[in-house]
């Protein structure tokens, strides 16, 4: 096992730099930049949380899947307990950044028990409370991850991984509404698709309804929300220590923005923010 603040091989984060840089995300572009024991600790965090959303997303038995998500527990307790080194090597570049930066056991379990939540049953409608639940753990977890590795502890940091995570979450179900439709799935919440007098059946069926934009409108305005609370907390927190998530904030806000104008109706073009605009929001911030 690595020992306290040791880095990881070179070997190990050259794989986990490569599985990064192979899902051309945002998240790539504004971690780059930072000091190498930061951005290796955010890329083997990333890492972890494509893994496991693999294990939920991927064709499986649930018997697999929950076998999958189980091991990682497993795996999660080894770094937390020592003794039997881990066994996977995304867990095994997680070693360092969990005794480097201070990472919370919790918050790994967190995204693990939210990818649980997609493995167990194609979510359809969930509630308002089941929706908010599911933000929380797959994006506002993860916010919490990072938000110690960027080297902050205020109190008002977790209020920015709060608050950031569930703005991030809702713009990605905004604008995967179809690609996760494809897989049977329908993250709006039951609320507004009841309040726009959507019958909830398939989720290819509400999304063909005219009464769509209601529903989409309303979870556009809370996306908004979070992002307006999210950018009072960051104020409160030194600026250099917020940067990679004042980059996604920016990034993101552009995409659901652009989603607003382009709206709801049938057919849906992707909305993706052009790498000149990314860049422009790179330099905003300071990293370029």
């Amino acid at each position: 096992m690595t020992a306290p603040g040791e880095a990881a091989s070179g070997d190990l984060m050259a794989e986990v730099t490569a599985r990064v840089g192979a899902a051309k995300s945002s998240f790539f572009l504004a971690m780059r930049v930072l000091p190498a024991a930061r951005r290796d600790a955010m890329f083997a965090i990333y890492a972890f949380c494509r893994e496991v959303d693999d294990i939920a997303d991927e064709p499986g038995s649930l018997v697999d899947k929950r076998a999958g998500l189980a091991q990682w527990r497993c795996d999660i307790d080894r770094i937390y307990d020592g003794g039997m080194p881990p066994t996977h090597l995304i867990a095994r570049a997680l070693v360092d950044p969990v005794q480097r930066f201070g990472l919370l056991r919790q918050d790994f379990y967190a995204v693990i028990d939210g990818m649980a939540m997609d493995a167990e049953r194609d979510i359809v409608a969930p509630s308002a409370a089941e929706l908010d639940l599911y933000c929380a753990r797959v994006a506002s977890a993860v916010g919490r991850l990072s938000v110690r590795v960027f080297g902050e502890w205020h109190a008002r940091a977790d209020d920015v991984a709060d608050e950031l995570g569930r703005a991030l979450q809702l713009t990605n179900i905004l604008r995967d509404l179809d690609e996760d439709a494809e897989r049977g799935r329908l993250y709006l919440p039951r609320e507004a698709l009841t309040a726009a007098g959507i019958d909830i059946s398939d989720p290819a069926t509400v999304l063909a309804n005219p009464a769509l934009s209601l529903a989409c409108n309303e979870v556009l305005g809370r996306a908004r929300r979070h992002f307006a609370a999210a950018a009072a907390a960051m104020a409160d927190c030194p600026k250099s220590s917020m940067r990679p998530a004042a980059m996604m904030f920016g990034i993101y806000r552009a995409t659901l923005e652009r989603l607003a104008r382009r709206g709801w109706a049938s057919p849906r073009r992707p909305v993706r923010v052009p790498t000149p605009i990314k860049l422009w929001i790179a330099l905003r911030h300071g990293f370029l």
